[in-house]
């Protein structure tokens, strides 16, 4: 037993003292540091005590931002199926208004000794958020994969819906409809995401001769309040399309258009982003993205096995195609909006 606390210690770089304490489940002992002591414990191939064998095999982290966006409770479904399919048991963490943080579900699952960990959407998309709880992730070579975005400097996996193809083809259909003078609704700045669907929107309205126009750009959280809002100013803008970062915004944006007087489809066309939960039972039914949900949930939960397993990730990010579904909140724009647009004596670029 000495030889082996002396090793685990040195393996881990604490005391003896401190792996015996974590050995025998006593109190007073970081979640950090815990973490290191079994999984030294692993690399030297020793068997851990019964209170503590089977933890790294059987649980798995999966942390989600929220729920009231339909999107993630389908991601939960899928990604908690596959893992029981896989032998393992998920630990939902959600983030809720004034509750857990990223960081203290990253020490509550460092405490439980989780196998590894799925965020479906985090704090990681966001570039000036703070991310010292995924390096502690890195640093103590937990498996992790993000879905939603890459971070840089993490090395984690990632699985993530190709957005610049979604808002290429989103464009494309607005245009082929007619539509001049399309708002974009994305989230914060700094949001990956929402910057490469910033980026791919004005690459596909250059290529089309119609440069999108900063004034044509609104940012927003991803509540339908904040695309009511957003969507208010630019309908006072004269758009007559308005392409959405999320179902939830376009949903926004349709009580917005509504609180003006203008009818969806016929006034002003709106598409949403994921597809999620009872967007055909919409009035009008969205015309959105649909996110490969099934798909993209089960690679996120392969590519965790597989780091579980000791191997390393063969992708950094893998893109999944999403598809623009076609519903009932697209159409022509208004002959008026046409003739507004229009030269003297002709019609506008079509």
């Amino acid at each position: 037993m000495t030889r082996l606390l002396a090793q685990v210690a040195e393996k881990s770089g604490v005391s003896a003292a401190t792996v015996s304490r974590v050995l025998n489940g006593k109190p007073g002992v970081s979640p950090t540091t815990r973490q290191s002591v079994l999984m030294a414990l692993d690399d030297l191939g020793y068997e851990r005590p019964t209170l503590l064998r089977g933890e790294r095999a059987r649980l798995a982290g999966l942390v989600l931002p929220e729920l009231q966006n339909p999107i993630f409770p389908a991601f939960a479904e899928v990604i908690g199926g596959a893992m029981a399919q896989q032998g393992l048991t998920p630990v939902l963490c959600t983030l809720t208004k004034g509750g857990a943080s990223e960081a203290d579900y990253v020490d509550l699952l460092l405490e439980v000794g989780v196998s590894g960990v799925v965020f479906a959407g985090g704090l990681f998309s966001e570039a000036d958020a703070p991310h010292e709880h995924y390096y502690r992730l890195a640093e103590l070579n937990v498996p992790v994969v993000l879905i939603n975005a890459p971070a840089d400097g993490l090395g984690f996996p990632c699985v993530a819906c190709d957005d610049g193809f979604a808002i290429e083809q989103t464009w494309r259909h607005l245009t082929s409809l007619g539509h001049e003078r399309i708002g974009l609704i994305l989230g914060p700045d700094d949001h990956v995401p929402s910057r490469r669907k910033l980026t791919a929107a004005r690459r596909v309205a250059q290529a089309a001769g119609m440069p999108l126009a900063d004034e044509f750009v609104e940012r927003s959280i991803f509540l339908l309040e904040g695309g009511r809002t957003a969507a208010a100013r630019l309908l006072g803008r004269g758009v007559t399309a308005i392409v959405c970062g999320s179902d939830p915004l376009a949903l926004g944006a349709i009580k917005a258009a509504r609180k003006r007087g203008l009818n969806v489809p016929s006034d002003v066309s709106i598409v949403g982003f994921d597809d999620s939960a009872f967007m055909t039972a919409t009035e009008p039914a969205l015309s959105t993205v649909r996110q490969p949900i099934e798909a993209m949930g089960r690679a996120a939960v392969d590519l965790l096995c597989s780091q579980i397993r000791g191997l390393q990730p063969h992708v950094r990010e893998l893109l999944f195609d999403a598809e623009l579904v076609v519903r009932k909140s697209t159409a022509p724009p208004p002959t008026s909006a046409l003739l507004s647009n229009a030269p003297p004596g002709g019609q506008g670029k079509r």
